[in-house]
């Protein structure tokens, strides 16, 4: 079976992500495509595995292998939390239902140093760029602001929100280079510094649900191998 195979056939959620489910979308954005395939079971019973995740078929598509979503949403992977809380659902089945209701299960204050740690890493990329180009991507500087506010946000509500709302203004004008890299910094180190506050007094548990997530996991694998002919 083709990694496109396992995309088209066995999918059970898919999304529309980036500007576009962050309510940040202009004229030349593009349609970010992510989802979680289930590949059957039976499968995993040769030595080829099969992928963890697949790239396309079509352009700006990305998929992941059921057990290796889990995995990362456990770990409150920033991209993969925000994928399963898009308001632009593309696709679903019943066992993609059973996986969006576990959103919370996946949730825990292991979300401020996993964002955080995004974050920095993106913040590095941005200072270098303005080493050697004299100014940082601002699409990037944008969508990093967006990123710690939503871990703030996260923190303090224990509920992930994708669409920025009313933000949407002000984090255009970022994009657009009309707000100066000092001020740019001055608003990332507030938002950071308002997320280390919320940590302690968030309502998120301080471990995801990791048992209920893995009893999910195993009778979607046992489902699959049952349907096996």
């Amino acid at each position: 079976m083709t990694p496109e195979e396992l995309v088209r056939d066995h999918t059970v959620y898919s999304c529309v992500m980036g500007s576009r489910a962050f309510g940040l979308a202009t004229e030349d954005s593009d349609t970010d495509l992510r989802g979680v395939y289930r590949a059957p079971t039976a499968l995993f019973w040769r030595f080829d595995k099969p992928p963890a995740h697949v790239e396309g078929p079509a352009d700006e598509q990305f998929s992941w292998e059921l057990e290796r979503f889990c995995e990362l949403a456990l770990r409150n992977n920033p991209n993969v939390l925000e994928c399963l809380h898009s308001p632009l659902v593309e696709r679903v089945d019943d066992l993609g239902r059973e996986l969006l209701s576990l959103r919370g299960a996946f949730l825990s204050r292991q979300a401020h140093a996993t964002f955080v740690r995004y974050a920095d890493g993106q913040r590095r990329k941005l200072e270098a760029d303005l080493r050697q180009y004299g100014q940082p991507r601002w699409k990037h500087v944008m969508h990093l602001l967006r990123l710690l506010g939503s871990c703030r946000d996260l923190l303090r509500s224990g509920e992930l929100r994708i669409d920025v709302g009313e933000e949407r203004a002000g984090l255009l004008a970022v994009k657009r280079g009309e707000v100066s890299w000092p001020e740019a910094e001055r608003r990332m180190n507030r938002l950071r510094d308002e997320a280390e506050r919320a940590q302690d007094t968030s309502p998120l548990p301080e471990s995801p649900d990791r048992a209920r997530v893995e009893d999910f996991l195993v009778r979607a694998r046992r489902a699959s191998a049952l349907a096996t002919p």
